[in-house]
Order: C-alpha cells, then structure tokens, then sequence
C-alpha cells in the first residue's frame, strides 16, 4: 500500500516519540535500580539472579549497565518501536480500506480495492469484494425479478383484455338487443362463453405457475409405477391423438419402474408435454413416450416427429408467456405458462427437464429421481443444481449445433 508524505510524517513522529518514551522509561527504571544498590548493595547482589551481567558499581557511587545488559534493553527497544510502527501502519491500513468501502458505498461497485497488503488484511480486502460481489448480484436479481414482475403483469393484462374485451362486446350486443334472431343470440352467447373459458383456463395456470414456483410447497410422496402412470396418460389422449391423426405409443425398457413422486403433479407435466406435441407438432403422425430407469433416476422422453423448434426458440421454451409463435393468440396458442408449470414441478421433486428439435424428432427430456429430498432445504439445493444441469446441456446442445 502506498502512504502519503504526511502518513510518513506520522510514522517517523509515531517512532520518535515511542523511542523517547523508552528512553524516559529506562532512565526511571535505571535511577530506581542505581539507588536501591547503592544503599543495599549486598541484599540486591544476593537477591539478583544475574549478579554483576546486568550492573556494576564503581567505588561504590557509580552505578552503570554492563554491555550484555545493555544490548538486551536496544533488542527490547527495536522490538517495542517495531510493534508500534507496525500496528500505526496497519491503522493507515485500515483508514484506507475504510475510504475505499465509502467510495464504493457510494455506488462504485465495480472500483477493487488494490490487494497488495500483508496475508492477514489481504484476506480481509478479498472478503471485502466477496460481499461486495455478492451484493451486486443480489441487486441485479432484485431488478430482475422485479422486472419479471412487471413482464408478468403486462402479459397477464394482454392476455386477459383480449378475452375480456370480446365477454363485454358480445353481451353488450345482446344487452342492446342487437342480434336478428334466436341462432345469432345463441352464437353471441356460445362465444362469450368460449372467451370466459379462455381466462379460467388463463387463471388457473398463472395460480398453478405461481404455487410450484414456491420452493416450500409440499409434496404429498406417494409410490406408484411410472410406466403404467404414462400408459393410462397415453390412454386418455387417444380421442384427441386420433382427431389430430396421431398415435401415442409408450416403451420402457423395464416392465416396472417403481418411484415416489407428487403423482397429481407429475401428470400435470407430463399432461403438458403431450398436449404441447398434439398442438403444436403440426404434420407429426406420431407421440413416443420412452421411459427408462438408469441408477438412481427415471428419464423419460416425450417425442413428437412434426414441425422442429426454431434452435434460437429452445433455450426460452420454459420461460413463462413464451411462445414459439409471437402472435400471442389463444386461438393457436395456449396461456404460454405450461412448460414453466412442467419445469418448475420438476424442479420441486429435484429434476430437470430440457428440449431437443431437429428436422426428425422434437424432445422433451425429463430426469426424476426415483427418490426426491422431503425436505426444502434439500429441494432447493437440486433446484439450483437441476438448473444448472439444464444450463449445461443447452450449451451442450448449441456446441454440437
């Protein structure tokens, strides 16, 4: 650390006084000892442990240290000089980190204080940029999520007004009276009423979105068979696969596959899965459902052979009001929130879920444990690190691409 002329000043000043201190100090100490030899010599020389090392008397009125003692009060003195320059330098030390933390307080979070101190304050000074690293990025966060709120508001007041504006006209018609005959007021009606299924449907998702968001929502475990769970979901698709002129088809590589799961939640995903590739695997002919157990996790895959996502598409797929198609229309689209509700369940029981598309096959990739954490702190930790996981193979995927 550099210091200033006048901290220099401060230190010579420092070391001039605690040298006339010591000095004073020796003098007391030296007169006190001269006149308790003089007047009881043979008592000080039986008692001293040394005997004449440390004092010698001349003709018995002069009293003087000898050279051995002599050079152990200058060590003393260096060593007594040194400890208090030193601790008056790490003050300036310190008075200078202090400084610097005023400056960055004051909104210079990217300014580092130099670290060119000694081992103990150097671990301080990097501690110091640990917090203040720390802090940043909560603040960054904290815009964050108060810019999602922001995105989230906008897009609920979009999606809600469309529906909202066409329940007010078309009752506003039949209200005035302003239909020919009984066809036209029932054709008014049905489509208020589609348009209010719109938004139930719309507020149901936002509040299944926002209570699997939270880390502390309960999991009521139960233990059931993951491949016969996604053959009865297959089943319960089969009218709507054969209106679209699909099939679903489930293969596991093991008969039974034995897990613990929120089994309400866990078909709610996986219910949004195979409803994204019936809307929206325009010329599939196909839904394959492939399961497999591998260790201590379950992996199933949904794959459709329709229409690929765009690659710049895949890394947004599970962020909530994202669409694959930016119309924003309910009449192609769905509220946007059902890859965030399927992601966020994942989440919860300690998974994680990513997508693949190419020209021949679009992938929904769910990993499960076959036993999750029931307990939050657990939940949380393989939040962070499913998402993790879900970072690194996207970037996988973009390297091979």
């Amino acid at each position: 650390m550099k210091i200033s002329r006048k901290e220099k000043s401060q230190l010579i000043l420092e070391g001039l006084v605690t040298l006339g201190l010591i000095g004073l100090l020796y003098y007391a100490a030296f007169i006190i000892l001269s006149r308790m030899v003089l007047a009881f010599p043979g008592i000080i020389r039986s008692l001293w442990i040394f005997g004449d090392a440390i004092i010698s008397v001349h003709s018995n009125q002069a009293v003087s240290i000898t050279p051995f003692f002599g050079l152990i009060l200058f060590v003393i003195a260096t060593i007594a000089i040194h400890w208090r320059l030193k601790r008056r330098y790490r003050q300036m030390q310190l008075h200078h980190i202090i400084s610097e933390l005023h400056y960055i307080a004051e909104g210079h979070y990217e300014h580092r204080i130099a670290t060119d101190f000694s081992s103990d304050m150097k671990k301080v000074v990097e501690s110091i940029h640990v917090l203040v690293d720390s802090t940043v990025q909560a603040m960054e966060e904290e815009r964050r999520i108060e810019q999602s709120k922001d995105e989230l508001i906008t897009n609920v007041s979009h999606d809600i007004r469309t529906p909202l504006t066409s329940i007010i006209g078309y009752l506003g018609l039949i209200e005035q009276g302003s239909y020919k005959d009984q066809e036209e007021l029932l054709k008014y009606t049905q489509t208020a009423y589609n348009k209010a299924q719109q938004m139930k449907i719309l507020v149901e998702d936002l509040f299944e979105y926002t209570r699997v968001r939270q880390t502390t929502t309960p999991l009521t475990l139960s233990e059931f068979d993951m491949v016969q769970l996604l053959e009865q979901l297959a089943a319960d698709f089969e009218f709507e696969s054969k209106k679209k002129n699909m099939q679903i088809e489930v293969t596991s590589k093991q008969d039974v596959i034995m897990m613990e799961a929120d089994t309400e939640k866990v078909v709610r995903v996986f219910n949004n899965l195979v409803s994204n590739a019936l809307n929206y695997g325009d010329d599939g002919l196909q839904i394959s459902i492939e399961v497999e157990k591998i260790e201590s996790e379950v992996i199933i895959s949904v794959n459709n052979d329709g229409n690929p996502i765009p690659p710049q598409s895949l890394n947004q797929l599970f962020e909530r009001f994202y669409r694959v198609e930016e119309s924003r229309s309910q009449e192609t689209g769905g509220t946007g929130l059902g890859l965030a509700i399927a992601q966020s369940i994942v989440e919860l029981h300690g998974g994680y879920i990513y997508a693949k598309s190419d020209e021949k096959l679009t992938q929904f990739i769910v990993h499960f444990p076959l036993h999750p954490a029931q307990n939050n702190e657990k939940i949380v930790s393989r939040e962070s690190n499913s998402k993790n996981r879900f970072k690194n193979k996207c970037e996988l995927m973009n390297d091979e691409k």
